[in-house]
């Protein structure tokens, strides 16, 4: 074959797989797209875990600290272990009062961040509740032994501690549940044998980020000491009070009989009784 044939042939291949090439190399790459997550009715904001997903992934996809998006899913393990299809609350927006159309969405095409609730902290002193008043006085002391449990309504927090009696008496005498989410908690309180509460053993509260609740629970000594001496007392004050009874009986029965008897000898006597007039 001709050499400058062959070499025109070749350039014109050349060309043509060049142009192929071409249209294929300028095609823009198809982004990942990222569904935006809504607030539910309740106002809480859920991201779905997705194949591949890390705390890292989702905390730079939603916009949050991989610290917030653990304070907001307490149930997350030390390494963040997620699996594909678990729900993560990623933020809670406030409940606006306006038409149910209205939804509060996130802004597209990149994900803004939400409002994120905080935490707070609930205290809780049981004390023994000497006068019965149902205040604590600063006389009465605080009781070990009984058991305190905190339930956030939703269920989203749940945790229970035993009360102690600090060694130091100046700090703060109760047990507290630091590091919380805000939201409506219910409190119980177990107390220890022999005692009575004096106050209600369950409370419902609601706290917002960056407070501290304290609530106080009262209870009493089941065993009460009976003074000997006043009972010997009672018992002798009852039988002069019987005796004094009796006096005082005798004395209105001999009232009674000396006002019959004046009575008597002040009344006039008939002229007609005896025969008033002489016989013949």
């Amino acid at each position: 074959m001709n050499p400058k044939r062959f070499f025109v042939l070749f350039v014109l291949i050349g060309l043509l797989l060049f142009g192929l090439w071409l249209p294929a190399g300028a095609a823009p790459s198809v982004q990942q797209q990222v569904a935006t997550p809504t607030a539910g009715a309740d106002g809480r904001i859920i991201y779905v875990v997705q194949p591949g997903d890390s705390c890292t992934r989702v905390s730079l996809l939603t916009g949050i600290s991989v610290d917030q998006l653990r304070q907001l899913n307490s149930q997350l393990d030390e390494n963040c272990t997620l699996i594909e299809g678990q729900e993560l609350l990623i933020g809670i927006v406030a409940q606006a009062t306006a038409t149910p159309e209205a939804v509060a969405t996130l802004g597209t095409p990149t994900v803004t961040p939400t409002p994120i609730s905080g935490t707070t902290e609930v205290c809780v002193l049981l004390f023994e509740d000497s006068n019965g008043n149902a205040i604590r006085e600063e006389t009465e002391p605080a009781v070990a032994g009984g058991a305190v449990s905190l339930t956030e309504n939703n269920g989203q927090y749940s945790a229970s501690l035993d009360t102690v009696v600090p060694a130091d008496p100046e700090v703060y005498q109760g047990v507290c549940f630091s590091d919380i989410p805000e939201g409506a908690y219910n409190i119980t309180v177990g107390i220890p044998d022999n005692y009575n509460p004096t106050t209600e053993l369950n409370l419902s509260l609601e706290v917002n980020a960056g407070d501290r609740a304290s609530v106080g629970f009262g209870i009493q000594r089941v065993d009460v000491v009976v003074d000997p001496g006043a009972e010997e007392e009672a018992g002798g004050g009852g039988g002069q009070s019987t005796l004094l009874g009796l006096v005082g009986g005798l004395l209105l029965l001999g009232g009674a009989g000396l006002g019959y008897y004046a009575w008597r000898t002040s009344k006039p006597e008939s002229k007609l009784s005896g025969g008033g007039f002489p016989r013949r």
